[in-house]
């Protein structure tokens, strides 16, 4: 008791010790949200004016061509020819009605998916057949909610194909061999690792599980037993996102049932935000696309919605693009085949959702008219249901991931890129306009440590404000834009460079520091959020903070007291690539230092794990460059990297770095700014 008390007691003196941090103090996390919305609201409403048009079956056909071209661009596009499918059957076991095949397929070379096959011991074949298609459930196929759809669709007469998406059940994909556990989590934390390294090469997460899709029906086509005209797909939250996708992708599908996915970006987008990765595409609002397109894409054949009024995924949104969805579906003469099933409940594949999927299904494949009451089932343990002999493609010969198909597309494209001008960079970043310089509005200032400080409020883009600190030094000597992801805080950092002359603003870009808030919506990081809103636009946060950083250095420049001297760019953790597009766009930045950020977007596709990087991402940038490319554009001013990163947050050695021509410092623990930096201190 008396060690604890010691410790407590340390602890408050440290805390007591420690500069209170720095704040401007206003209100920017919030104002950034709501100039993003306002943008997507423009999208929505044009879209609603577009369906509002559409007023022949010709028309509507346009609009699924459409579609199906936007998403396919969006996606990264599909693989360009099918490969083996490498099929075995590994396992079987029978049960009253129905029996199970455990079954292997390759949706690409190396890259396997494990599955289970429900054939139906009644009735005569050929059976119609269902994809099945797992939610976020840890074990995937194998959860005892979805192993009660896929009997229940047996024992009505239906095969069934479930099969684990990427990043679930048998398929996880970043094993931890020593504890046979996913380092990142299984589900949602797997996707995101996976979607955000698929981005950089112009692909998404979607990609990945759609060609899976699409290969689990070849493999159905494979066997005698299934009518390869009665083929439907059905699945619950991630598995409705599945099967709505396959809606757009796979023409030979004679049926979707989606559940508790569709709804509407309206009402999600402020509500709990956007989802996984494999549900976020770039430029989909931007495009006029919205949840609706996908059911759409599909009419005239029959599509079902299974929604719960107490779902995460907006009812009111559901509802909208039902109707929505019921006019343009009567237009082509099929309006019954649009269907709607809701339920007061929350989000996941109950039983009276299952049961509205038997009933559309019987209706639809087999003409019959039944209740669909679901007969008591027993879930199988789970092993039972293993395709592979040790529970994980990872230990038993699977060759590929997605990390390693994305990796490999990674490498290919360094291998094809042309050498990089300023004119690919502002292609592959996106980039508007060189920013005027700012107006400025002084809040406050205060005197800490001898240092007076401005507080002041910089308008960029959309008349947002963002937060900076003007540090001023008794005399000017050299002038530094200052950054961190962190937020500009009381880094000592700052309070060593001014007092040795120089002039310090300290700003927070678009999603860092005070323009960031820590809260997040449905279990997400704002982050990740604040990312998904700006690609859903068109836009990234790197562009956006890129044009910040350059808005500040001219704000700085233009300050009287800077005497128009050309300000260093000091940056650190994740703004490290803006900042390395900021030097390059704006020729005015003297000089360019990083400290604790990655130095290549490659080491961020082929990183095992990475962390922290979820506003680095610019969609496709590795068509066009990387980052040595970019550092190597802004000599011959000087770039000095300072304890450089690799994604997973290691400290890089120097042999480690391939940054022609900049500088490699490594800072050792407790090291002040001068023993790192000697020559932003000579006199």
């Amino acid at each position: 008791m008396r060690t604890s008390r010691l410790a407590l007691l340390l602890v408050a003196s440290l805390h007591a010790q420690s500069p209170a941090p720095l704040h401007v103090g206003g209100q920017y996390a919030v104002p950034f949200e709501a100039w993003l919305t306002r943008q997507a609201e423009q999208h929505w409403d044009q879209r609603e004016q577009s369906l509002q048009r559409l007023a022949t079956a010709e028309q509507i056909r346009e609009r699924q061509a459409y579609v199906r071209q936007v998403m396919l661009s969006a996606i990264g596009g599909l693989p360009t020819s099918k490969t083996p499918l490498n099929a075995r059957v590994t396992g079987s076991f029978t049960r009253d009605g129905y029996r199970v095949e455990n079954v292997i397929f390759e949706s690409q070379p190396g890259f396997l998916v494990t599955a289970n096959l429900y054939l139906p011991t009644t009735g005569r074949a050929p059976y119609p057949a269902v994809l099945g298609v797992a939610g976020h459930s840890v074990n995937g196929k194998a959860s005892a909610t979805y192993q009660a759809a896929f009997i229940g669709f047996a024992k009505q007469g239906f095969a069934v194909l479930a099969y684990d998406p990427p990043g679930q059940g048998e398929r996880l994909e970043y094993l931890d061999a020593d504890t046979g556990r996913s380092r990142p989590g299984v589900g949602v934390a797997e996707h995101n690792m996976a979607g955000l390294q698929t981005l950089l090469t112009g692909q998404t997460l979607a990609r990945y599980f759609i060609w899976d899709g699409i290969r689990a029906f070849d493999y159905l086509l494979t066997r005698p037993e299934i009518d390869p005209q009665r083929i439907a797909v059905a699945g619950n939250s991630g598995g409705g996102t599945q099967a709505s996708y396959l809606a757009v992708f796979e023409p030979r599908l004679a049926a979707v049932v989606a559940s508790c996915y569709i709804t509407r970006w309206r009402e999600l987008w402020s509500g709990p935000g956007p989802q996984d990765a494999e549900q976020i595409f770039p430029r989909f609002l931007e495009k006029g696309l919205d949840f609706g397109d996908f059911a759409l894409a599909h009419a005239p054949r029959p599509f079902l919605m299974t929604t719960a009024i107490r779902d995460y995924f907006p009812i009111a949104g559901a509802r909208a693009t039902f109707k929505q969805n019921q006019r343009l579906f009567d237009m082509l003469g099929d309006g019954q085949k649009s269907g709607y099933f809701e339920y007061d409940d929350t989000h996941g594949w109950s039983q009276p959702r299952r049961e509205a999927a038997y009933r559309f299904l019987a209706k639809n494949f087999q003409g019959r008219d039944i209740d669909g009451r679901e007969p008591a089932l027993l879930p199988e343990e789970e092993s039972l249901l293993y395709a592979t002999p040790t529970g994980q493609i990872a230990t038993s010969g699977g060759r590929e991931t997605v990390r390693t198909l994305n990796l490999a597309e990674a490498r290919r494209l360094a291998a094809l890129r042309p050498p990089v001008t300023l004119d690919s960079v502002k292609s592959a970043l996106g980039w508007k306009a060189l920013p005027p310089i700012p107006p400025a509005r002084k809040l406050n200032e205060e005197t800490r440590d001898g240092v007076r400080i401005e507080k002041l409020e910089l308008t960029v883009e959309g008349g947002l404000p963002i937060p900076a600190l003007l540090f001023h030094p008794a005399t000017v000597r050299r002038t530094i834009v200052y950054t961190n992801s962190a937020g500009k805080s009381a880094d000592p950092d700052i309070f060593e460079l001014v007092r040795a002359g120089a002039l310090v603003l300290a700003v927070d870009p678009r999603g860092s520091g005070e323009s960031y808030q820590s809260r997040a919506q449905g279990g997400y990081r704002q982050d990740y959020q604040l990312a998904a809103r700006a690609m859903l636009l068109g836009r990234n946060l790197v562009e956006m903070q890129t044009a910040d950083l350059i808005s500040a250095a001219r704000y700085l420049q233009s300050h009287p007291e800077a005497a128009n001297r050309a300000p260093a760019l000091y940056a650190k953790g994740a703004l490290g690539p803006a900042a390395h597009f900021a030097a390059v766009l704006h020729p005015a930045i003297s000089e360019l230092v990083l400290e604790r950020s990655i130095v290549s977007y490659q080491h961020l596709a082929e990183a095992p794990v990475h962390e922290g990087l979820n506003t680095v991402v610019v969609p496709g940038i590795l068509s066009r460059l990387d980052l040595p490319e970019v550092a190597k554009l802004i000599a011959p001013r000087p770039v000095t990297l300072v304890s450089p990163l690799y994604p997973n947050g290691r400290r890089l050695l120097k042999s480690e770095v391939q940054v022609p021509g900049a500088k490699v410092l490594l800072r050792g623990e407790g090291w002040n700014l001068q023993r790192t930096l000697p020559h932003w201190f000579v006199q």
